[in-house]
């Protein structure tokens, strides 16, 4: 009695949401949010806080631990909808891309069915990767080899992005999509991501919270609990554990310059 998932984003919901892997211990707890529609939703935390396992829920690569929460879509509990239909709406750009030994359009293309050279141009000048394919020995003929081992990491996460655009998802998950980039192509990124989060419904794994200074809701997790949620500014002058994470950061940034 499944149905089809609904391509308009209007809420999406963690009511009382708990969550444990297969040894019982609990790692999301009581986690409850509601993010509007076409909104940026940035989860900060230590390591282990369970952010990642939030957007794995996300992508319903699993479910809530049953009767202890549910997580919904427009109201409706993401377990009523068709799996298929449901994952359709939806892109991952993860920390560590996955390319297969292909070529530059097939690696791009492979996200939508049916595409056609302009729009594989297209998705790669938004995501700020056309300038580098065009220096490449045959463009977007060129092989990169398994894993993309012949292209840098700032030029593999381009084409993850260009594949994400093409793919036009309504819920767009980024797990650190920029980290451990050098900062010229973590500035071309995330000019590219501003383009890509227009019109939909985001959620954003950060390391470096100068990223996400931005996003509508910044959501501080410890040990699978919310402790802070909030705008950037509302968030610093709480002077919380958003407030402590910026600050360390902004400290260790600036020794680093020292040096």
């Amino acid at each position: 009695d499944a149905i089809e998932a609904s391509t308009d984003i209007h809420t999406f919901e963690f009511d009382h949401v708990n969550f444990a892997y297969a040894n019982g211990q609990p790692v999301i707890k009581d986690f409850t949010l509601t993010v509007p529609g076409g909104a940026v939703v940035a989860l900060v935390g230590p390591s282990g806080a369970g952010k990642t396992t939030i957007t794995d829920l996300i992508a319903r690569f699993y479910d809530p631990t049953p009767g202890k929460g549910a997580i919904r879509l427009n109201g409706l509990d993401l377990r009523k909808f068709k799996l298929d239909s449901y994952r359709r709406l939806i892109a991952v750009v993860p920390q560590e891309t996955f390319l297969f030994d292909g070529t530059v359009w097939e690696n791009i293309a492979y996200s939508r069915r049916g595409v056609t050279d302009e729009q594989v141009t297209q998705a790669a000048r938004r995501a700020n990767a056309l300038g580098f394919i065009e220096e490449l020995p045959e463009q977007f003929n060129t092989r990169i080899g398994e894993r993309g081992v012949k292209l840098s990491g700032g030029q593999r996460q381009r084409i993850a992005i260009a594949r994400a655009i093409l793919a036009d998802p309504r819920i767009l998950v980024l797990d650190e999509a920029t980290s451990n980039l050098d900062t010229h192509s973590e500035q071309l990124i995330q000019a590219a991501l501003d383009d890509l989060y227009a019109n939909r419904t985001t959620f954003v794994i950060a390391h470096r919270l100068s990223t996400v200074t931005h996003a509508d809701m910044i959501v501080v997790m410890h040990e699978g609990r919310i402790v802070e949620t909030g705008r950037h500014d509302e968030l610093m002058a709480q002077r919380g554990m958003y407030h402590e994470m910026v600050e360390r950061q902004r400290q260790f940034a600036m020794r680093g310059n020292l040096a």
